[in-house]
């Protein structure tokens, strides 16, 4: 139950620091390209990747400290430093053919699927 919550108030946490790190990137950068997302995002992975590598390769972070970091701050703050650490993961192992088919699955019907759900959406 302990390790639950430290979960949730890790997720509220990286769900606020998503959100006011996406509103202060939209009024430096305009709205013109979509620069908080992509800002998010980036700084997601660079997270990700640090914290998994003081985690894992060099055991400066607990596991509980891990799961915190990586399943609650991480994934509030964004998922898509999830998808970038496993196809990255896949790249490492050379495994070409299963990495380039989570990139276009993870795209193209990630775009597919929000069209779908606007085109439902429009039909209720």
């Amino acid at each position: 139950m302990k390790e639950l919550t430290l979960v949730a108030v890790a997720g509220a946490v990286g769900t606020l620091a998503r959100y006011g790190l996406s509103n202060w990137v939209q009024k430096v950068g305009g709205e013109k390209f979509p620069w908080s997302t992509l800002v998010v995002n980036l700084l997601g992975c660079l997270l990700f990747g640090l914290v998994f590598a003081l985690a894992e390769e060099r055991q400066l972070i607990s596991t509980r400290l891990r799961l915190v970091l990586l399943t609650g701050f991480m994934g509030a703050f964004t998922t898509f430093s999830t998808y970038g650490f496993e196809t990255a993961a896949l790249l490492r192992s050379e495994q070409w053919g299963i990495a380039l088919a989570n990139i276009a699955a993870q795209n193209v019907l990630g775009i597919g699927a929000v069209f779908l759900g606007l085109s439902l959406g429009r039909a209720l």
